[in-house]
């Protein structure tokens, strides 16, 4: 029997990771954008290409049997939503509420229908409590009589992201619009408790307990080493991600505050050191690839949310402080991301101009829940000064 698989959201990570999961896995894969070009060359191939890039070689995979509609296309979207075996988000956490509606129309559909087949929505949404957050929003349009099915029949499932794929090149846009690079990392940790009926076998799907020591692992250690590499990496004017993973200046600060983060995480979620070495080892690996080129503009945009008191920096400072480890060099990497100015990013445009109207002590509150008469607070502001004034440890 043929089985179904729709994805809202055909970009880096709908189109470079889940579709080809999806597709290797026997469904056929129908995504849900809104860019007509890309809409336009998915449908006239009915396939795209997948170029695996890491430094000792490149290859391209064609991920067959997909389509694509368009949001507007509110009626064919739903019927499709409604005859689906499995189901994802990738758009985006600001755009999860746009996309809400469509997916409650489907599953209103399906409960109408008397559908009794289980649906899972597997919510690829850099966000915590991604998973409740959406079943939140779909439940929010749809009618009461309804909430019922919702609950029995469809799973909402958190899980982490950690396939790397940069945004595609204009060269590679212009060459074909679905064409895009990635590194061949394939593992998806799913949390197992999200799902509704049988968990599907999907490829490279990992249903994992204790999902929370997987997100943590995702946040305070993948993109904790992204945030230290992009703003270190920014003031030492590297242009990518694996320019500042080879600085000699960078380097040992980039270690030392994964072994903080991991000191942390290891005391919160009861899970041994080791595992976690074996990720900070794969992952130090991983973003040493320089065919995948990703850009230190790219992993430091948005500050004011990377600088956030649960984020990937002040988060992980948090949890080693929990544990009774400084966090000595997650501190360098808080304070570099205060020093991070890309005229380009209009975030970090703004990160300034509060930090120049309202002094660092206030922004440090503000933006990242730092107060004052903390140490931290004290931390982060030497090494702002020493940083502002060239001086590197």
């Amino acid at each position: 029997m043929t089985k179904t698989a729709i994805i809202f959201g055909a970009g880096n990570v709908g189109r470079g990771f889940i579709g080809q999961l999806f597709s290797e896995s026997g469904y056929n894969v129908i995504f849900v954008d809104i860019d007509e070009p890309l809409i336009a060359a998915l449908n006239a191939r009915r396939a795209y290409t997948i170029r695996l890039v890491d430094n000792e070689r490149a290859k391209e995979v064609t991920i067959a049997s997909v389509r694509a509609l368009h949001t507007q296309e509110m009626e064919a979207v739903t019927s499709a939503l409604a005859e689906a075996d499995i189901a994802a988000t990738a758009v985006g956490v600001r755009a999860l509420p746009r996309v809400a509606p469509l997916v409650a129309a489907g599953i209103d559909r399906r409960a109408t229908t008397g559908r009794q087949t289980p649906l899972n929505v597997i919510v690829c949404e850099n966000m915590k409590d991604a998973a409740a957050t959406c079943r939140r929003m779909v439940s929010a349009h749809m009618p009461a009589a309804h909430h019922d099915y919702l609950q029995a029949h469809v799973g909402f499932v958190d899980t982490v992201i950690g396939r790397m794929v940069p945004p595609p090149t204009p060269e590679m846009r212009a060459q074909d619009p679905s064409l895009i690079a990635v590194e061949p990392y394939t593992e998806l940790p799913v949390d197992r408790a999200g799902f509704a009926g049988t968990i599907p076998e999907i490829v490279g799907m990992e249903p994992c307990d204790n999902f929370a020591a997987y997100t943590a692992r995702k946040l305070y250690v993948h993109n904790c080493g992204h945030a230290m590499l992009a703003y270190l990496g920014y003031l030492r004017r590297h242009a990518f991600c694996y320019r500042a993973l080879e600085d000699t200046a960078i380097r040992p600060l980039f270690e030392r505050a994964l072994a903080e983060s991991k000191q942390g995480i290891a005391a919160a979620y009861g899970v041994d050191p080791a595992w976690l070495d074996t990720y900070i080892a794969d992952i130090t690996r991983r973003l040493a690839n320089r065919a995948l080129g990703d850009t230190i503009a790219r992993l430091g945009r948005d500050p004011l949310r990377k600088l956030g008191p649960a984020d990937r920096l002040v988060g992980a400072a948090r949890m080693a402080k929990a544990a009774g480890v400084a966090p000595g060099a997650l501190s360098w990497g808080i304070a570099a991301g205060y020093c991070f100015d890309d005229p380009d990013d209009p975030l970090a445009v703004t990160l300034q101009r509060h930090i120049a109207s309202d002094g660092l002590a206030d922004v440090l509150a503000d933006v990242s829940g730092i107060q004052a008469d903390e140490p931290l607070a004290g931390l982060v502001q030497d090494r702002y000064r020493k940083l502002r004034a060239g001086t590197w440890p």
